[in-house]
């Protein structure tokens, strides 16, 4: 009870921090022949969710950017989805890592087809690190919406329970991956896959707890 009293005091206190100001998602755009742009509209609509369920005001949907650019390091959060591969030259881990150690932070998102290569290069980035599942008692899960099982099911990839892995740098977690569920897909403007009214609103759900949770930590 007083856990869950003191986060609801803690986002509250965020809530009125980012009510005065406009945040908004870098989307990263890599190399290597994966489809970066994919989602298209999954900001637009998740970030419409968040402006109309909490006191947050966000962009109309996420810039777009790469780890090189100049102005990579204003956004709190980056973004990182795709169905293929990902690929980093050896300027973009370096900088890559820096971003994250300085206060920066990662979601990435299973589209279905990165999982390898995300791991190859997150462990070029990190090689002294190790994605550690959250178990479903984990704040992110329950920081706004209630998710006592974890991460929502939304696409069947291969199948089986979708899973959530973080990487955490000297105690701080810098890393969240939303795997085999795709959390995106189900943000996504209704005629895009066809989800069911009741798997869209889980999706934009834990969207939004993820996204708070980055914001409150």
């Amino acid at each position: 009870m007083k856990t869950k009293l003191w986060w609801m005091v803690l986002l509250s206190f965020y809530s009125l921090l980012y009510s005065q100001q406009e945040i908004t998602v870098a989307r990263i755009k890599y190399k290597g022949g994966g489809d970066w742009y994919g989602n298209r509209t999954t900001f637009v609509n998740l970030f419409h969710y968040m402006r109309q369920n909490t006191n947050i005001q966000t962009s109309e949907r996420e810039a777009t950017v790469e780890i090189m650019d100049r102005d990579f390091f204003r956004y709190p959060v980056a973004y990182i989805a795709g169905h293929g591969n990902i690929k980093f030259n050896e300027e973009e881990v370096t900088r890559l890592r820096k971003y994250l150690i300085c206060g920066g932070f990662l979601w990435a998102d299973d589209d279905y087809g990165m999982d390898f290569s995300l791991r190859r290069e997150m462990k070029r980035v990190f090689p002294e690190l190790e994605w550690m599942e959250l178990p479903f008692s984990h704040s992110i899960y329950h920081i706004l919406y209630q998710f006592p099982n974890g991460l929502p099911k939304v696409h069947k990839h291969d199948g089986g329970p979708p899973g959530g892995f973080a990487l955490f740098y000297e105690g701080r977690m810098i890393a969240f991956y939303s795997w085999n569920t795709d959390i995106s897909d189900g943000c996504e403007d209704p005629d895009v896959h066809g989800d069911p009214p009741e798997i869209r609103q889980s999706a934009l759900q834990m969207g939004t707890n993820i996204l708070l949770w980055i914001l409150t930590n």
